[in-house]
C-alpha cells in the first residue's frame, strides 16, 4: 500500500518538500488486508526474472546473498541493529562491511552512535546510495567513511550542459564558499531533454488515496485487446454503413472526451456517461458525410472532389429512408452542378470552390437530415460495446485481487483534514498483488519487455530507448513508495507502456491515430525558459514518457502514479503555483481546461499562475477560445507563426533520436491567465515574453547542446558515469524562509506551509 509520503518514504530525502504529509488511520478492513496481502508475505515477487539484470544503476535496495553469522550480530550495539545496521562479509575485499536494510547505506567502518537521522541516519556530511553505495565518499573525520581519502573525479572533456535546478544548486554551494561549511551532497543528475531535480512549488489541500486497483499486465493486455476490437468495430461501423473511413483520430478524441464525464471505473474506456451520444463523435462522422472535405492543390482535384461530392450526396438521399423533399432538392442540386460541368470549360480553382460551398450550403442540411439517426446509433452502439468491455475487465481485475487475498473497499475512504501540502502523486488505498513473469531484453540503445499469457495471442512486446528507461527509473525512485527494491519496476513499466499503446493505437495503423499530435511536447529549451523566467515546475498534460518535470497530471494515474503523476488536471486543485498547460487538440477537453482554469484562479488569493499553449486549427475553429479572450485573468496573448517552432513528436521513446523534433505546421498561441499575486510575481513582462519566443525558435536545443560554457561552481564535478549517465555533484541549496526546497538529509523536521517562492 502506498503511504502518503512524508519526508521519510523519500529515497535520498527526495520528495515533496518542505511540508509533511499526514498519515490517515487505516479502517480495519483495510488493515486486515495489508496483513494478508502477498506484498508483506516473505515470498519475492516474480518480476523481473530474467537472470541478467537490465544496463540500468539501480539503488543498492536487497541485502546480499551472505547471511550473518551468529558472532557478527554481537559485534552491533543494539541500538545500531534497531536502526536496521548489519554486519556482512564482502568476498570482493576479504573484509566485513556494514549495511542497512532501512536506509540501503552500506558502510565499510563501523556506523557511530551519534548519527543521528532517524534509522540509520544520513550523517553529517550525507550519503548517496547511487553514486556512493559503500560511503568511499565520506570524510574520514566523521567516523563513517573510508580510511583514505576519496578518489579524484573523472573529467569529461565534452562540456556538460547546465540545468536550471544546478544553476539555483550552484548558487547557494558558492554562497557556503570558504565559511567552512561541508561540501554539498553529491546527486546523480540524468542527462536528457529533461531536468527531474527542480523540486514542485506546488501547493495543493491533502485528498484521499484512490479506490481504483493497482494495474496489472494481464487486465493491461486484456484492456488493449478490447481496445483494438472496439476501434476495429467503430471502423467497420464507418465504412460499410456510412460509406466513410473513419475520422483520423477521432477515436483518440472520443476516449477524451468521455473521460470527462465519465464516471466509470475503468481508467480509459468509457463506461458510465450521460449522455451516451458523444457529441464530438458525432460532429465529427457528421462533417465527413457524404465525402470528406479537403482542400485541393490543383485545379484538376477541385473539379474531382466537385464530381465526387454529387455523386455521394445522389447515393445517400437514393439509398436512405429520405423524405420526398430532401430526394428532390438534392437530386435538383447535383443535376444542376453536373450540367454546369459539362458547359463549362477552362473554369479557375475558385470557380470550383465556390461552386462545392454554394452546393454544401444547399443539401447539407438534407443529408444530416437523412443520416442523422443512424450516426446516432453508430455513436451509441461504440459506448455500450465500450461499456461491456469494461464489465469483463473490472470482474478478471477482482477475480485477480480476490485470488491474491486482497479485498476491495466498498465503503469512501473518510475525507482528510483542509490541510496545505506540497503536492505529490496518486496514492492507493489497496495493495499490490504480486507481478508475473515479464521477460526483458537489453540492447546496446534499448530495452525489449515481453510478455506472455494464454489469453493473449501470442507475446505482448513493447521497446523503450535506454534514455527513457533510465528516465523512468529515476522517477520511480523519486514518487514510488511501496517498491524500493525495484521489485514491482518491470512489471510497472510494462503496464504504463500498454496502456499508452493501447490508447494510441487503437487502430493497427499509427497514421490513423496521429500519435504525434495527442502526445506531443514543447522542446527542452521551451521548459527551460519558462522555470526561469515564469517560475513553472509543473505540467498540467503530460506522461511519464514526455514529461520534463518531475511533477505533472496525465490521463491515467492509476499506471503514472509510480512515476510522478498527480492524476487527472481536472481532478487536481493547486492552491498555488506556476503551470505549463499544454491540452491535446479535443475541443470538449480544452472548453473543459480552460473553465476548470477559470474556477482555481478564481478561488485562490495565492500565486497562480497558467501559461497555456493551443495550436491554431483553423479547421474548424475552436468555439471555447471565446473564454480566454472574455477572461479578465488573462494578462498576456501571442503567437507562434507555424514552421517557425518545433515539437518533440509524441513517441520519442521508441524513435531514433534524429526523428524527434519535428516543425510544427500550424501556429501556436500562447495565453498567460494568472490572479493578481500570480501576475506580481510571475507576470508576462516584455523581456519574459522575448526570451520565451527566443527559445521557441527552430534550431534553437541544437545550438544550446553544441555550445555551453560549464563553469566549476563550488561543489560541482561532472564525472562520466556508467552507460553514458553523467553523474554530477550538485550542491543542495539551503532552506530560505519562504523558499521551494527540500529536506536537507537527514532532517525530520518540516517547516510550517508557506506560500512558495521560486
Amino acid at each position: 500500500m502506498h503511504p502518503h509520503p512524508g519526508v521519510g518514504h523519500h529515497p535520498q530525502g527526495q520528495g515533496p518538500p518542505a511540508l509533511q504529509i499526514h498519515h490517515h488511520p487505516l479502517p480495519p478492513q483495510m488493515q486486515q488486508m495489508q496483513a494478508t496481502s502477498p506484498t508483506t508475505t516473505a515470498a519475492p515477487p516474480m518480476t523481473p526474472t530474467k537472470s541478467t539484470p537490465p544496463d540500468m544503476s539501480h539503488t543498492p535496495q536487497s541485502a546480499p546473498n551472505q547471511t550473518p553469522g551468529p558472532s557478527y550480530a554481537e559485534e552491533l550495539h543494539p541500538e545500531l541493529v534497531n536502526q536496521g545496521w548489519r554486519k556482512f562479509w564482502s568476498k570482493r575485499e576479504g573484509r566485513p562491511y556494514f549495511w542497512n536494510k532501512l536506509t540501503g547505506e552500506s558502510l565499510w567502518e563501523t556506523p557511530m552512535l551519534n548519527r543521528g537521522g532517524g534509522a540509520g541516519g544520513g550523517g553529517q556530511q550525507g550519503f548517496d546510495p547511487l553514486t556512493d553505495p559503500l560511503g568511499i565518499c565520506h570524510s574520514g573525520g566523521t567516523g563513517n567513511g573510508p580510511a583514505g581519502p576519496p578518489p579524484p573525479p573523472q573529467h569529461n572533456n565534452n562540456a556538460l550542459k547546465r540545468r536550471a535546478s544546478e544553476d539555483t544548486q550552484n548558487h547557494h554551494g558558492q554562497g557556503q564558499g570558504g565559511t567552512g561549511a561541508p561540501p554539498p551532497l553529491k546527486k546523480y543528475v540524468l542527462p536528457g531533454p529533461w531536468d527531474l531535480e527542480i523540486p514542485t512549488n506546488v501547493v495543493m489541500y491533502d485528498r484521499i488515496p484512490t479506490m481504483h486497483p493497482h494495474p496489472y499486465p494481464e487486465v493491461e493486455a486484456m484492456r488493449g485487446l478490447f481496445t483494438v476490437r472496439l476501434f476495429k468495430t467503430y471502423e467497420d461501423l464507418c465504412t460499410k454503413r456510412e460509406s466513410i473511413n473513419p475520422p483520423a483520430g477521432s477515436f483518440n478524441r472520443w476516449l477524451m472526451e468521455r473521460k470527462i464525464i465519465d464516471r466509470g471505473l475503468d481508467p480509459m474506456l468509457p463506461s458510465a456517461c450521460a449522455p451516451e451520444i458523444s457529441q464530438q463523435m458525432y460532429r465529427e462522422i457528421i462533417r465527413d458525410i457524404p465525402i470528406k472535405i479537403v482542400k485541393p492543390k490543383f485545379t484538376g482535384d477541385a473539379r474531382k472532389q466537385l464530381s465526387r461530392y454529387c455523386d455521394a450526396a445522389k447515393k445517400i438521399v437514393e439509398r436512405r429512408s429520405a423524405s420526398v423533399e430532401s430526394k428532390k432538392i438534392v437530386k435538383w442540386n447535383a443535376e444542376e452542378t453536373y450540367e454546369w460541368l459539362r458547359k463549362t470549360v477552362g473554369a479557375s480553382y475558385e470557380d470550383f470552390q465556390d461552386r462545392l460551398s454554394h452546393l454544401r450550403r444547399q443539401c447539407e442540411p438534407h443529408i444530416v437530415a437523412t443520416v442523422q439517426n443512424s450516426v446516432e446509433q453508430l455513436c451509441t452502439k461504440i459506448y455500450h460495446l465500450s461499456a461491456q468491455h469494461v464489465k469483463t475487465t473490472r470482474d478478471r481485475h477482482g477475480q485477480i485481487l480476490k485470488e491474491s487475498g486482497i479485498q476491495e473497499l466498498t465503503q469512501p475512504l473518510a475525507a482528510p483534514l483542509a490541510r496545505k501540502v506540497w503536492c505529490y502523486p496518486v496514492q492507493f488505498a489497496i495493495p499490490s498483488p504480486r507481478m508475473p513473469q515479464i521477460d526483458y531484453n537489453t540492447d546496446r540503445d534499448h530495452m525489449t519487455i515481453k510478455y506472455t499469457h494464454a489469453s493473449l495471442p501470442g507475446p505482448d512486446t513493447h521497446t523503450i530507448n535506454s534514455s527513457h528507461l533510465q528516465k523512468l527509473e529515476q522517477l520511480y525512485r523519486y514518487n514510488c513508495f511501496d517498491d524500493k527494491k525495484f521489485d514491482f519496476f518491470i512489471g510497472r513499466v510494462y503496464c504504463m507502456l500498454k496502456r499508452y499503446s493501447s490508447f494510441l493505437y487503437g487502430a493497427a495503423s499509427p497514421n490513423q491515430q496521429e500519435p504525434e499530435l495527442t502526445q506531443s511536447a514543447l522542446p527542452a529549451v521551451v521548459f527551460e525558459c519558462l522555470h526561469q523566467h515564469f517560475g513553472v515546475t509543473f505540467e498540467c498534460f503530460a506522461s511519464p514518457l514526455n514529461c520534463y518535470f518531475r511533477q505533472y497530471c496525465s490521463a491515467f494515474g492509476d499506471a503514472d502514479s509510480y512515476f510522478g503523476s498527480r492524476g487527472s488536471f481536472l481532478e487536481f486543485r493547486p492552491v498555488s503555483g506556476s503551470f505549463q498547460v499544454n491540452p491535446p487538440y479535443c475541443e470538449e477537453l480544452i472548453d473543459a481546461t480552460l473553465q476548470h482554469i477559470d474556477r482555481l484562479l478564481t478561488d485562490s488569493t495565492e500565486p497562480l499562475s497558467f501559461i497555456v499553449f493551443l495550436q491554431e486549427w483553423k479547421e474548424p475553429a475552436l468555439q471555447c477560445l471565446s473564454k480566454i479572450e472574455d477572461s479578465h485573468f488573462k494578462r498576456k496573448q501571442v503567437v507562434v507563426m507555424g514552421m517557425e517552432h518545433e515539437y518533440r513528436h509524441g513517441l520519442q521513446h521508441c524513435i531514433p533520436k534524429s526523428d524527434v523534433n519535428f516543425k510544427s505546421i500550424h501556429g501556436t498561441m500562447v495565453v498567460w491567465l494568472q490572479n493578481n499575486a500570480g501576475f506580481q510575481r510571475w507576470g508576462p513582462t516584455e523581456a519574459r515574453v522575448d526570451a520565451l519566443l527566443e527559445a521557441f525558435r527552430p534550431g534553437r536545443e541544437r545550438e544550446r547542446d553544441k555550445v555551453v560554457p560549464v563553469s566549476s561552481g563550488a561543489g560541482t564535478t561532472p564525472a562520466v558515469g556508467a552507460g553514458g549517465s553523467t553523474p554530477a555533484s550538485v550542491g543542495s541549496p539551503p532552506e530560505a524562509p519562504g523558499s521551494v526546497g527540500e529536506h536537507a538529509p537527514g532532517s525530520t523536521t518540516p517547516k510550517t506551509p508557506t506560500t512558495p517562492t521560486i
